[in-house]
């Protein structure tokens, strides 16, 4: 069975903090190597990393070019593969442009710890990566307290809450990554 090719953008800017103020938040190399990671076990078509503050840019630019051309490109190829996928892109549209895909073929949609009326359940978010209307999706995954309520506007749909078996929902967004990646690709090798 044909799913639609994944993208995915962790955003930066624009999230919120836990008062609720827009915020650009910082990226943290753990993030990095393990969403790279998990992208490439489940293959994810790119990772985005978006910022728009130059120093956090520089900061990723530093760590990508370690494992992509320095002694940790040598020291760890598995690793080195990983880390080819991913870009730094300046804001969302930015990373929207870098697919390469016509906006009518690529489905955008927004992840969120916060329940929202009309989010897509797991099950109707499975039939549209795999009966596709779109050639590709583009996942956002927000950072800090989760995405700016504009971000949301970018998006074709949201995706509900990942839910455990308690009332505890502060997941990693590494995590979230993770889980999210197995429940659309993980059960088709089976």
């Amino acid at each position: 069975m044909s799913r639609a090719a994944i993208y995915l953008a962790l955003v930066h800017y624009p999230v919120i903090n836990c008062q609720g103020e827009k915020i650009c938040s910082a990226i943290t190399n753990l993030d990095i190597h393990d969403i790279a990671r998990t992208c490439t076990t489940y293959g994810a078509k790119g990772f985005f990393i978006v910022t728009p503050s130059e120093e956090q840019k520089a900061l990723a630019s530093r760590v990508l070019n370690h494992w992509l051309k320095g002694a940790g490109a040598s020291f760890n190829p598995d690793r080195k593969k990983a880390f080819e996928q991913i870009s730094i892109a300046g804001s969302i549209q930015e990373a929207i442009a870098a697919t390469n895909v016509p906006r009518h073929h690529l489905g955008i949609f927004a992840t969120s710890a916060r329940l929202s009326e009309g989010c897509i359940d797991w099950e109707n978010f499975e039939k549209i990566v795999y009966k596709p209307k779109f050639k590709c999706i583009l996942l956002l995954f927000g950072t800090a307290s989760g995405l700016h309520e504009e971000c949301f506007k970018e998006c074709d749909g949201v995706i509900c809450p990942i839910y455990g078996p308690t009332d505890y929902n502060h997941l990693s967004v590494r995590s979230a990554v993770a889980i999210t990646l197995d429940r659309i690709s993980g059960i088709r090798r089976q």
